[in-house]
């Protein structure tokens, strides 16, 4: 019996519309075969540069009725969506670049010299793409991380075909997007099957299990993510799986720091973890302030900030409950207060909050563990720390995060052999991005971004923003000893393309 798919307003908690069936098996299955019978189209760069700027064309072109319909899904409202569609349209046209640099092909040749001892043979490197890509939608991004995201959009510059299993928070948003991408594929010649869009539980089991399908990109829950992790590591050939699962986003305030900024950094905190109604997998939900009436002043600044900040509504009801549960779930642990309560808000919201700890019911395990687990939503954790030694201790008990960030005085930012340089090295093995000063909320896309961390926030150390996002999708091969007639243009010695490329230990351009 086929089952209906539903656009739900998560204001109302009302069905908008149907707009789908949950995919069956066997339209899995159609769809992955339709996927890897396009591969061949996609080997053209040329053809995938189009491909990418008409897809960000069409998504434009329909940008209004795309931006109401993730509203009414999503209640993120317009302000944050017609940036999110900036971004998405943006991240398209930088990979387009990206391809046309060759950068990412990462080109090397050796020549054969007989000379060596032993002697070198021919050898030409080269990137390839690793086959059809399945994609799982977040719920808190409706477009940059979702159907036309930065993992649709990095495998397609790879060449890779993409299955995409649309998150169920927004089904109507994520058809209008596929739609989008899809007439950008016609457009430039290509099968409209290079994406395709399936809904359902079941269909994401389906795919990531599909024995046509290469390699998986994830962005949601520790316990999602882990579930579909394990099957594709379980499967008689197992894929690379490359998920962002969950993370905590540590911010330490060292005593310098809060005793020059306390209002900046108190307020600048209350600005981010509320940013989105605390939906931003790069919230910080953790932070470490001194002890004292320094940290005090902070604190105080916080609570003040938190408490002028509207209700708001989150993605989905499920959520909410999470939220709310959790929230309770921390506030009743041993030595943990509220200065201001978060929880549930009047009709379908919530009210952002903050916990405070002492920092040595930390330093140890137990049922304040609890505090190191990431809680989505507008809360934080606040937990003063003694000392350097006591903060060293509870550095050390952090899991794997996206972000760390790292507030310092003045002259601690200049001491290269100070307190602000250890505390640096100390952050560094637990995040994929470190922050000095500022918040970690932005994710600018940009080359030298890194959008990925030790586990739990990520499955590999992959990037899922930024140019080097493509390398997930692509393999390296070497040709031994080739004739050059038989050689991918990229590496013939004339090379007609120009791309970027290393000979014989010398980089060319």
């Amino acid at each position: 019996m086929a089952v209906p798919v539903w656009s739900v307003d998560p204001r109302s908690g009302n069905q908008r519309e149907q707009v789908a069936f949950e995919a069956t098996a066997g339209e899995v299955d159609a769809a992955v075969r339709a996927a890897h019978a396009a591969r061949g189209a996609l080997a053209d760069r040329d053809v995938r540069i189009a491909l990418l700027r008409a897809a960000a064309e069409e998504l434009t072109a329909d940008g209004e009725r795309i931006k109401e319909t993730a509203d009414a899904e999503t209640a993120l409202g317009q302000v944050r969506l017609t940036g999110e569609l900036g971004r998405t349209t943006g991240q398209l046209r930088a990979f387009a670049d990206e391809i046309e640099d060759g950068g990412y092909l990462d080109v090397i040749i050796d020549h054969a010299d007989d000379s060596l001892a032993p002697p070198r043979p021919d050898l030409r490197r080269y990137k390839i793409p690793v086959g059809v890509v399945a994609v799982y939608a977040a719920s808190n991004f409706p477009l940059a991380f979702s159907v036309p995201g930065g993992d649709t959009a990095s495998a397609l510059a790879a060449g890779c075909p993409v299955v995409v299993k649309a998150h169920p928070d927004h089904p109507a948003t994520s058809e209008l997007a596929g739609a989008a991408l899809r007439r950008a594929a016609v457009r430039v010649g290509l099968p409209a099957e290079v994406v395709t869009v399936v809904h359902g539980f079941e269909a994401g089991v389906e795919l990531v299990k599909h024995p046509l399908v290469s390699a998986a990109g994830f962005t949601g829950s520790v316990r999602g993510g882990r579930a579909l992790f394990d099957a594709a590591a379980a499967r008689p050939t197992p894929i690379p799986f490359h998920g962002e699962l969950g993370s905590l986003n540590p911010v330490v305030v060292t005593e310098r720091a809060a005793a020059e900024r306390a209002d900046e950094i108190g307020a600048g905190l209350a600005g981010s973890m509320t940013l989105g109604v605390g939906q931003f997998c790069t919230k910080p939900g953790l932070v470490l302030v001194p002890t004292g009436e320094r940290g005090d002043a902070l604190v105080a600044t916080l609570a003040k900030a938190v408490a002028e900040v509207a209700p708001g509504v989150l993605l989905d009801g499920r959520m909410r409950d999470a939220f709310v549960a959790g929230v309770a779930a921390r506030a009743e642990l041993d030595g943990v207060s509220a200065p201001v309560a978060a929880g549930e808000g009047e009709g379908r919201t919530v009210t952002p909050g903050f916990l405070t700890v002492d920092g040595a019911r930390l330093t140890a395990a137990g049922e304040h563990d609890l505090l190191l687990e990431e809680c989505f939503g507008p809360l934080t954790v606040v937990v003063r720390h003694a000392d350097a030694e006591q903060l060293a201790t509870l550095l050390a008990r952090f899991p794997g995060n996206l972000t760390a960030t790292l507030h310092l005085g003045a002259d601690e930012a200049g001491d290269p052999a100070g307190q602000g340089a250890q505390l640096l090295a100390a952050l560094t093995p637990l995040a994929g991005r470190v922050l000095v000063g500022g918040w970690p909320t932005g994710v600018a896309v940009t080359p030298a971004q890194q959008h990925g961390g030790p586990y739990p926030a990520s499955t590999s150390s992959s990037t899922s923003v930024g140019a080097t996002a493509i390398e997930r999708w692509l393999r390296p091969v070497s040709y031994q000893s080739a004739p050059p007639a038989l050689l991918p243009p990229e590496l013939r010695d004339d090379n007609p393309l120009g791309v970027p490329r290393r000979v014989n230990g010398t980089r060319e351009v």
